[in-house]
């Protein structure tokens, strides 16, 4: 049973100052006042798709002062890693960070049944690390029960938690019964969810439902367009929310400047979403060609998850039955799908849905695309212009250039010769701190 929102926010930060406290400290940045220059064999700068060598970034401060061979600066803090490639911070488009991972998935819903908002909010700072250390320096967080994922954010942004700059969503929406909503408990023994919790019915619930997001901090709206993979109740495929109900959650959110992403596996509901004018359809695993010919023509991104498609279908025997069936049916589903998505030109951002698989493996999702046909080059675009500019964050960050936040990743070797040296990340960099290598 989802918590009131207030205990969450009240117990976060003192939780999280206790779990910073308790880490041990990473190695200090630089001053501001002195450079960092890293060189590496190669850099890929995230927007010209082309590879060039040898590569330099000279740092100053939290900023991207020059990329290029030129110059040491004087006085600079210089850090060779050899035969690596340089690239820019990776931008994960759909996670769960404030929610865990567990291999048996009975054994996981028991103790996130049982955890307090407080005590999930170290998991939650837990997650956040391990993904900044995979080379993820900016993640959207596309649902979150009990506002954990916005006071998350908050404490990163205070320096009291370490991970990645964060973009959240709050409850994701849906209506009853869907893959937005609780599980189907006795409902004498549970009190059902309402709009503060994301679960709402016809347009002027759903209208207020994403106005209490927003009210909390919410950077997004998530909505559940179809039903899910990793919920008991509902068909993966069939729409959940209706075209009014869509209209009056868009127009709200864009009213306020916020952007919309529709978890949608069924092609009708994508097909309803993205008329409604939605900025995204997560997933995505039964769209067809003519959905994805409209998809591109609207500039609505697909952020497929691959690499949890790969995930679910090779766990497949070890859900309840009636999940494994919907994986199964819906990893069957996606190969396909993406491979037309490519043919058809439909714009990508990368986007893995942490929390299905373990927190930090993030960057297998660049490999697994290549898997599916993808170009290296074109894969690593994802991250650097296709997740940043769906974020709206492209003036920040995404590439390597002067100006923009330092947010930088070495990886071992030729990246494009061996895209799966992104999963073993010797450097990275967040706004000019480094917090993983030398």
């Amino acid at each position: 049973m989802k918590r009131r929102a207030v205990v969450a926010l009240a117990g976060l930060s003192v939780a999280l100052s206790l779990a910073t406290a308790a880490t041990p400290a990473q190695a200090p940045a630089a001053p501001a006042s002195a450079p960092v220059v890293l060189r590496a064999a190669h850099l890929f700068d995230g927007r010209s798709g082309q590879l060039v060598s040898p590569g330099v970034v000279v740092v100053q401060g939290d900023r991207i002062a020059a990329v290029g061979d030129a110059a040491v600066p004087a006085g600079a803090k210089v850090i060779d890693l050899g035969e690596a490639t340089l690239l820019p911070g990776f931008i994960d488009a759909h996670t769960h960070i404030a929610s865990n991972h567990d291999d048996n998935w009975a054994q996981g819903f028991y103790e996130n049944m049982l955890r307090f908002p407080t005590e999930q909010s170290f998991h939650a700072a837990r997650n956040a690390k391990l993904t900044l250390e995979a080379g993820f320096t900016t993640v959207r967080e596309v649902g979150a029960p009990d506002f954990v994922d916005i006071a998350l954010r908050n404490a990163i942004r205070d320096g009291l938690a370490e991970g990645p700059r964060m973009l959240v969503a709050g409850h994701a929406l849906g209506s009853t019964g869907g893959h937005c909503d609780a599980a189907p408990f006795p409902p004498e023994r549970v009190v059902p969810l309402g709009p503060r919790d994301g679960v709402c019915n016809g347009a002027e619930q759903c209208r207020l439902a994403t106005r209490e997001q927003m009210k909390y901090g919410a950077d997004l709206i998530k909505i559940c367009a179809s039903g899910g993979v990793l919920s008991e109740a509902d068909p993966v495929d069939v729409p959940q929310l209706t075209p009014d109900e869509l209209r009056a959650i868009v127009t709200e959110a864009h009213t306020w400047g916020r952007k919309v992403a529709a978890h949608s596996h069924g092609d009708l509901a994508a097909k309803l979403a993205v008329e409604a004018g939605v900025d995204s359809i997560e997933h995505g695993s039964f769209l067809t060609t003519p959905t994805l010919q409209l998809m591109k023509s609207k500039g609505t991104y697909l952020v497929p998850t691959r690499m949890t498609q790969v995930w679910v279908l090779d766990k497949a025997d070890t859900y309840p039955p009636q999940i494994g069936a919907k994986a199964r049916a819906a990893g069957a589903a996606h190969q396909k799908m993406f491979k037309e998505a490519l043919r058809v030109g439909v714009p990508i951002a990368l986007g893995t849905d942490a929390a299905v698989y373990p927190h930090g493996l993030n960057a297998q999702e660049f490999g697994d695309m290549v898997d599916l046909g993808m170009t290296p080059s074109a894969a690593l675009l994802t991250s650097s212009q296709g997740s940043a500019k769906l974020l709206g964050i492209e003036n920040e960050t995404g590439t390597l250039e002067a100006g923009k936040f330092a947010d930088i990743v070495a990886v071992p070797g030729n990246v494009l010769e061996n895209i799966r040296a992104t999963q073993k990340p010797l450097l990275v960099m967040k706004q000019g701190a480094v917090v993983r290598g030398p």
